[in-house]
């Protein structure tokens, strides 16, 4: 049973800025945050706004430059790279927009990737295929990415993320590039391995029904993040347009 009491990941006082010309751009201003073991978090935002900066910053791919931010017990500002390099591949699992599977592998091999770069090749061929089996691509496996539709290419990406029992997984805009259905179908069994697996969902979108699947909704704007009440919630997708 996940205890959901227990910190995943928490953010404070998280600052980020970048040197565009002559003037620093601040992303993140004072930014703070909790997500605990199980819960799912949605961020939400205008596009710019820093969205995948701060996804970026959650998963050890950038540094803050001011703050503290903590995942599974690892200070992320102060890890040497060695230790970022341990704890994303033991803590965090990331999906994207784009799949980022590799075309010359298979997708069972894709989802095995994590093993082979951690050095944990014990039982790794049997986990990647039951994972790929539980999201129902079993027939699947010795297909390589351009084999696969957008769907499945995408849950093999799924497959990759949570295959090693992370603490936290971290989702960019996972359905951005399919259709509303298939997104829907992606995103249902993306919350369904959350829900058995007990890991931190932290998910950045503009899709109001991926974001209403979440047990929270924060809003990024002004570099900090903001709770949305429902007729905010209401108003702002409206405005979107989605």
């Amino acid at each position: 049973m996940t205890d959901s009491s227990r910190v995943v990941l928490r953010a404070e006082g998280l600052g980020r800025t970048y040197r565009s010309g002559p003037r620093p751009v601040t992303v993140l201003d004072n930014l703070s945050v909790e997500v605990s073991a199980g819960e799912s978090l949605a961020i939400v935002g205008e596009s710019g706004v820093g969205k995948s900066t701060l996804l970026q910053l959650m998963g050890g791919l950038d540094r803050p430059d001011s703050g503290e931010l903590t995942v599974d017990a690892v200070d992320l500002r102060r890890a040497s790279t060695e230790q970022l390099g341990e704890f994303r591949n033991r803590s965090v699992g990331f999906v994207f927009q784009a799949h980022h599977l590799l075309p010359e592998f298979t997708a069972l091999e894709n989802v095995e990737m994590p093993f082979r770069i951690g050095g944990r090749l014990s039982g790794a061929r049997d986990r990647a295929r039951a994972v790929l089996a539980d999201l129902g691509l079993e027939s699947r496996l010795d297909h390589r990415p351009a084999e696969l539709s957008g769907g499945e290419q995408q849950r093999v990406a799924i497959a990759r993320a949570v295959v090693g029992g992370p603490k936290l997984v971290l989702a960019d805009e996972p359905t951005g590039n399919l259709d509303p259905g298939t997104g829907a179908k992606v995103f249902d069994v993306l919350s369904e391995l959350q829900r058995e697996q007990g890991f931190a969902l932290v998910l950045a979108t503009h899709s109001e029904r991926l974001a209403a699947g979440c047990t929270r909704i924060l809003r990024l704007a002004d570099g900090g993040l903001h709770p949305l009440s429902e007729d905010e919630r209401e108003s702002y997708f409206r405005g979107l347009g989605v």
